[in-house]
């Protein structure tokens, strides 16, 4: 058996040799992570420094923003490296700093949305009560266990992985990937699946229960409640829905291209499946809800427009 301490890199297998083309690719990608961190930064400062703007669901928005910034900075800058380097390497101890990152901001961005879910059913279905129900206190409590949570129950499959005995360096991948790693593992993996499978299901149920709820009582009300009522739920809650949906479908595409035999399906296509959750989602959340949030839009434009008119 070859123990991973022997390996000081791995190998990422999964690009494809464009010649003169990967300084195209390096312009597209970064200006595709100058966007993100430019559209986030943005929202973020906005929610910050507007007073007015210091209400539970921008707070929770504000933390899906910092969280986007958070995964980006896990894979780009590592990808742009990668991208112009003839040799596609990358040291053992950054491969589980980027798996560390990428998946805790997975996790993170399913729990935010279930924080954010919930905060829309109280504002929905118990208008009167939300203030209460919601208060600046337990906005500041969900996030920091949101976030604490989700960084605990990963370093735990962290150390479970590290401490594997591998027979081979080669991933399969653009980026490190936990599952692809364990695969290479030449020594017992029954302990890292059964804590994967647990993990797995708290990851994917636990966000997903209040989610459900929130969804299940707000269609409730939207059917027997007033034509305002069903405007309010549709203003707010179609900025998230479409987040989510963007989050899951980009979550399935990389667990597919992972875990079931996709040589069917060109390379390039491969790329571009396991890097959607990674891109589409950082630069989706912070357009859609800058266009549909009217507050928000409000402000921004204020802001460019006050920006132009400065002698």
């Amino acid at each position: 058996m070859v123990n991973s301490t022997n390996f000081s890199h791995f190998i990422l297998g999964g690009f494809v040799h464009t010649g003169r083309l990967k300084y195209l690719c390096f312009v597209i990608t970064a200006i595709l992570y100058t966007m993100i961190v430019f559209c986030n930064s943005l929202l973020i400062g906005v929610i910050c420094m507007k007073r007015s703007l210091h209400e539970p669901m921008y707070i929770f928005l504000c933390s899906l923003f910092v969280n986007e910034l958070y995964g980006s900075a896990g894979l780009f800058p590592f990808l742009l490296i990668q991208i112009v380097s003839d040799i596609h390497t990358i040291s053992v101890p950054l491969c589980f700093l980027q798996i560390f990152c990428l998946y805790t901001y997975a996790h993170i961005e399913f729990c935010n949305l279930a924080l954010m879910s919930y905060d829309r059913y109280l504002a929905i279905c118990c208008p009167l009560q939300y203030n209460t129900r919601m208060t600046s206190n337990k906005v500041a409590l969900f996030i920091a266990v949101v976030w604490l949570y989700c960084f605990i129950e990963f370093l735990i499959t962290l150390f479970l992985s590290v401490r594997l005995q591998l027979c081979g360096n080669m991933i399969n991948s653009v980026y490190c990937s936990n599952y692809l790693i364990v695969k290479l593992a030449c020594s017992d993996t029954r302990v890292n699946n059964i804590y994967g499978i647990c993990g797995t299901f708290l990851s994917i149920f636990v966000p997903l229960i209040p989610i459900l709820f929130s969804y299940i009582k707000i269609l409730k009300i939207c059917l027997v409640g007033s034509k305002e009522t069903r405007q309010k739920a549709v203003s707010t809650c179609t900025p998230h829905l479409a987040s989510l949906l963007n989050f899951c479908f980009g979550c399935c595409f990389e667990v597919f291209q992972s875990r079931f035999n996709m040589t069917s399906v060109s390379r390039v296509l491969r790329i571009i499946l396991s890097l959607y959750f990674l891109i589409c989602q950082p630069l989706f959340n912070p357009i859609m809800y800058g266009l549909r949030m009217s507050k928000i839009r409000q402000i921004c434009k204020g802001q460019i427009f006050s920006q132009i008119n400065c002698p």
